[in-house]
């Protein structure tokens, strides 16, 4: 599967990571190499990563718990003073190798570490492979807040090795296909279609679906690196999908959702808040909630979910002056971007998503 080179950090596919991951070593003859990876990664991805590479010198090993509540400062700190105690030096290479905690996390950790080192994501999640590795972002959340502290910052290059997908839990699968949905609304009616017509059952043309999301993803990052135009579609259904799924991790009364089941339902309810305030097509709509429900289970959310969920999302990353700004569409790659909302209308796209999901 040919690279893809045209992002500040190429992506490579399936047998040629492993052989350009050695060219590149070679070639920049680090001090040392550190494989960061989580209790699931180190068990499942990292035996299968040192089958394939013979590194110059014994790769230094860090583990890390897994799973988004560990995506946070202290777990942060720990890694740099982990790197600290092995005299890692600015002339490192660290490889993180897991999902997208991993990724975001390790690339923070590389990209503040003695002012920067670098690194090379291998992403071991869909969710990874066809967004949270790609782009350059990495950090952090903040309490209960998701990525309040982070930077841009590209990485040597990114692996995607479609094998590692065999350890993957079937939720995780679900969770990562939210964001392939998400390109398919935001990029063009052929790769909708692709989307639309995928079976899940075979799992046959998976490899290009993910290629061609990562060169959807790639596209518009290189066009605008730093979110301050274009790149900030990468985020539809992600305004109420991200306060949804903080909410589901901060509340007693609520099963706790993976980011893609969250992001699912956001995307439901801001195409229905882009048919109303934009004419997006109705039909598409329903052809969007008849996919979300061949994914995922139907949400419940307890009484007065939405005044909560609502105070999350003043702290969403695109809000400038206090008010909250909403990515929408008025057709398949049709972006509406800075767009804000009253409440009764979004109240109203909360009700839609209740009754009619």
């Amino acid at each position: 599967m040919q690279a893809i080179t045209s992002g500040a950090a190429p992506v490579y596919f399936n047998e040629q990571i492993y052989s350009e991951i050695a060219t590149y070593v070679e070639q920049y003859s680090p001090s040392s190499v550190v494989i960061l990876t989580d209790d699931n990664t180190y068990a499942d991805c990292l035996p299968l990563l040192l089958e394939q590479i013979n590194f110059p010198m014994e790769p230094n090993i860090l583990v890390m718990p897994a799973g988004e509540a560990f995506k946070t400062m202290e777990v942060t700190v720990s890694i740099i003073d982990e790197l600290s105690n092995l005299l890692t030096d600015r002339k490192a290479l660290m490889i993180n190798l897991g999902g997208g905690v991993v990724t975001d996390l390790g690339g923070f950790v590389a990209s503040i570490y003695k002012r920067g080192i670098t690194y090379i994501n291998l992403p071991t999640s869909l969710l990874a492979m066809v967004d949270a590795s790609v782009g350059g972002k990495t950090g952090v959340d903040h309490g209960m807040l998701k990525n309040q502290i982070g930077v841009i910052n590209n990485g040597a290059m990114v692996g995607v090795d479609i094998d590692f997908l065999a350890t993957l839990p079937e939720n995780q699968m679900r969770s990562g296909f939210a964001e392939i949905i998400k390109h398919g609304l935001i990029s063009n009616q052929d790769y909708w279609a692709a989307v639309m017509n995928f079976d899940p059952g075979t799992m046959e043309g998976l490899d290009v679906l993910i290629r061609d999301s990562v060169v959807i993803k790639s596209d518009v990052v290189l066009e605008d690196p730093t979110e301050k135009g274009l790149r900030k579609v990468l985020n539809f259904g992600h305004t109420l999908g991200h306060a949804i799924e903080t909410y589901s991790l901060e509340s007693d009364v609520m099963d706790d959702l993976l980011h893609g089941e969250a992001i699912a339902v956001g995307m439901v309810m801001e195409t229905y808040l882009s048919v109303k305030r934009f004419g997006f097509p109705e039909s598409t709509l329903y052809d969007l909630m008849n996919l979300v429900r061949s994914y995922y289970q139907k949400v419940s959310f307890p009484k007065n979910a939405l005044e909560e969920i609502s105070a999350y999302m003043l702290h969403d990353k695109k809000n400038v002056g206090g008010r909250v700004n909403f990515v929408l569409l008025a057709d398949i790659g049709a972006h509406k971007l800075d767009q804000t909302i009253d409440s009764e209308l979004i109240k109203e796209a909360f009700e839609f998503y209740v009754n009619e999901l």
